[in-house]
C-alpha cells in the first residue's frame, strides 16, 4: 500500500473514531443529571445546559435567545420544571410564560 492510500485510510479512521466518541459524550447523561429531567424553555441566552433541539450547537452556554423552546436546563423533577414555567418536550418559538 502506498503512502498516500495509507494516510487517507488513517484519516478516515481518525474521523470515524472522533465522531463516535463525540456522539457518546453528547448522548451520555452526566452523573449529576441522573434522575433529573430536561426542562425546555427556561434557559436564558448563554445559560443552557447542553445541546439544543435544532442541533445548531452541542454545548452548554451556547444558546443565543432567552427562553427558546429548543434549549433546556436540568430540573430536579417534572413538577419542578412545571413550577419554573418550562415544558418537558422541546417546542418551537419562545416560551410565552417566561418572556
Amino acid at each position: 500500500m502506498d503512502k498516500s492510500k495509507r494516510v487517507a485510510m488513517l484519516s478516515v479512521a481518525a474521523a470515524f473514531a472522533g465522531a463516535v466518541s463525540t456522539a457518546a459524550i453528547i448522548g451520555a447523561p452526566t452523573e449529576a443529571h441522573a434522575g433529573k429531567v430536561k426542562c425546555y424553555g427556561i434557559a436564558k441566552a448563554g445559560e443552557n445546559d447542553c445541546a439544543n433541539k435544532a442541533g445548531t450547537h452541542s454545548c452548554a452556554g451556547q444558546s443565543t435567545v432567552d427562553f427558546d423552546g429548543g434549549e433546556w436546563k436540568v430540573a430536579a423533577s417534572d413538577s419542578a420544571c412545571s413550577e419554573m414555567g418550562g415544558k418537558l418536550e422541546p417546542f418551537d418559538g419562545v416560551n410565552p410564560v417566561k418572556s
